[in-house]
């Protein structure tokens, strides 16, 4: 038998290249077949990974999409006294739209009544029965960038408050833990994904191992039978690339089911921004089949460069 497969090799590299494509892939079928378990193992492992590749790309992507709007509404709002003037008011208006941290047109005026009228709609009970307006004028500040909103604050407040302010506030404490949580999770899921990478390369490095120390002497006799290195290696690689490709196209299905039974009901209770979004979920789906490929063809040609001596 050993002997027919080599010259069966041998003959298809004569032929044409669709007939020795059509030998090369049904050489690979075989050997997935004998080594049933170790292909099925490293096809779960693929799968593993690759889904955790998929939801660390959409959620890293929403946390990064989320994070740029958090940092986008970041602002520093001065509370003028009540003897403010409005010469005081419209100077430090001026000279804050004028500081460089200061995004453009990022000064607004926000008077008692206006600060009023947003608190009745935003925190209807908090302002229910208020005998008189407490709130002062203010004015709303907003950094260039999310992170400028330290320097911005600094500029404000030292070496001593402006004339006619009260007090000023920023939400720098609050957005710098939200951030920092943020990259944690972000930092878990790119742990999490790269141990189960590195098990998908070596699991699918074994399979192939595996199929060469199987199938030794019919290597043997193709080689003596004429068959090229290329006809050799060939099956090897492709049954990388079918563990890899399998792997991948189940995670896909996998992130299908997850993307239509999960989101719905998660993302709504998270945020409503419109331009709170991750990366479309075709390109997604396009990172881990490629993904898939390149783990499945790495695994094969790290094993057949260190066994496969032709």
């Amino acid at each position: 038998v050993t002997q027919e497969r080599g010259a069966g090799f041998a003959g298809a590299g004569a032929g044409s290249v669709s007939a020795r494509l059509k030998l090369l892939v049904s050489e690979a079928w075989r050997s997935l077949g004998a080594n049933l378990s170790t292909t099925v193992a490293a096809t779960m492992t693929v799968l593993i990974s690759m889904f955790l590749l998929g939801l660390f790309i959409g959620f890293g992507t929403w946390m990064d999409s989320w994070s740029t709007h958090v940092k986008s509404e970041l602002l520093v709002k001065i509370y003028f006294a009540p003897h403010a003037t409005i010469q005081e008011k419209n100077t430090l208006a001026r000279q804050l739209q004028q500081n460089q941290y200061v995004l453009q047109n990022g000064v607004k005026y926000v008077s008692k009544e206006a600060g009023l009228a947003d608190m009745k709609r935003r925190f209807p009970a908090l302002v229910e029965g208020l005998a008189y307006n407490p709130l002062p004028d203010s004015l709303q500040v907003k950094p260039k960038r999310g992170e400028d909103i330290d320097k911005l604050y600094a500029a404000i407040v030292k070496p001593k408050l402006p004339p006619g302010v009260a007090k000023v506030e920023d939400a720098k404490q609050k957005s710098h833990a939200i951030l920092r949580v943020a990259h944690y999770i972000d930092v878990f899921f790119i742990l999490a994904a790269g141990v189960l990478l590195i098990a998908s390369v070596l699991l699918i490095s074994n399979t192939i191992r595996l199929s060469i120390f199987s199938r030794r002497r019919e290597i043997e006799v193709m080689k003596l039978v004429g068959a090229t290195n290329w006809f050799v290696r060939g099956p090897f690689m492709l049954e990388g690339v079918f563990c890899g490709l399998a792997g991948a196209l189940l995670a896909i299905f996998f992130l299908v089911i997850g993307k239509a039974a999960v989101l719905p009901a998660i993302v709504p209770r998270l945020t409503n921004d419109p331009d709170v979004h991750s990366w479309g979920f075709p390109l997604i789906s396009l990172v881990v089949l490629l993904f898939g490929l390149g783990v499945g063809a790495f695994g094969s040609g790290i094993t057949m460069r260190r066994f496969l001596k032709v």
